[in-house]
């Protein structure tokens, strides 16, 4: 199991205690200092779906923290659903990492650090870079006001909501989403079929100034990507992207799934390339 640590700024959703971040490293050889990746999963999976992608980094003398995001992992014993519902909550723990890393280590390069994602892990990558939630889409989205993605994981997602938490409760945690999660130590981000884009405030992803690198595959019917990814590639100023082609859905992302297209193994080369040219000597931060 990997280790726990927690941030005692916010609780944990199921019972008394400190907000728990499940972290898995995946080492590069050498003594360093190394450049650091952060990593996160998609909606209700784990970071060891990107067990693919952490590998290539690694291979490229990159530090990769994975984190299992606090009810909104597989890798948890149950689901939660603030962790599907209060998304906004998600690039905080990678902010604690990225802490709790230079605290407790002296081979990690404070000046060389990115994030990659996929899903809703791209969303909370471009978080970090200075995406903010709308708090008015958000209220409406979690208060069931307005249509939700399908949620196979949680299809009762807002009649258990409404079970825990008041409607002041709901209203607070919508303004909240509004808060800016921008990281400045974090110097750009690779998002990969990221999700949630109609819930993003236009003028904060016009405000980004680190480099943002997408991928997507045409044929995701799950975070469809004249919404996503295109919408992130078109307002996002320093955004490029590439689509891995017309035949690649969405979960040939995820470790052991079918990939006929070879996408897992393209996006590992060009996270590669993308990091180490954000990483590389002379390059100014943002």
């Amino acid at each position: 199991m990997p280790p726990v640590i927690v941030d005692g700024s916010r609780p944990r959703w199921d019972g008394p205690g400190d907000r728990p971040i499940r972290l898995t490293l995946w080492e590069p050889r050498g003594d360093g200092p190394h450049p650091l990746v952060l990593l996160s999963h998609g909606t209700g999976g784990r970071v060891a779906d990107l067990g693919w992608l952490a590998d290539a980094l690694a291979a490229a003398g990159i530090l990769v923290a994975g984190v299992d995001h606090h009810g909104n992992t597989a890798a948890d014993d149950a689901y939660l659903p603030e962790g599907f519902a209060f998304v906004w909550e998600r690039p905080r723990d990678l902010s604690v990492v990225i802490d709790h890393l230079l605290d407790t280590r002296d081979d990690v390069d404070a000046g060389r650090i990115g994030a990659a994602g996929f899903s809703l892990g791209g969303y909370t990558c471009i978080a970090l870079l200075g995406g903010r939630i709308d708090p008015h889409i958000a209220l409406a989205v979690i208060t069931g006001a307005a249509p939700m993605p399908p949620l196979p994981e949680f299809p009762d997602l807002i009649a258990r909501l409404g079970e825990r938490h008041t409607a002041d409760d709901l209203r607070h945690a919508a303004q909240e989403a509004a808060a800016s999660a921008r990281d400045e130590r974090v110097r750009g981000a690779f998002a990969i079929a990221p999700s949630i884009g109609p819930l993003l405030d236009t003028a904060s992803l016009a405000e980004i100034t680190a480099p943002l690198a997408v991928r997507w595959g045409d044929a995701d019917d799950n975070a469809v990507p004249a919404q996503n990814a295109l919408r992130y590639l078109e307002v996002v100023p320093t955004a490029s992207g590439v689509s891995l082609g017309a035949g690649v859905g969405h979960y040939e992302f995820l470790a052991g799934s079918p990939d006929p297209e070879g996408a897992r193994g393209r996006v590992a080369a060009d996270a590669v390339a993308f990091f180490r040219d954000l990483f590389a000597p002379g390059r100014m931060a943002p």
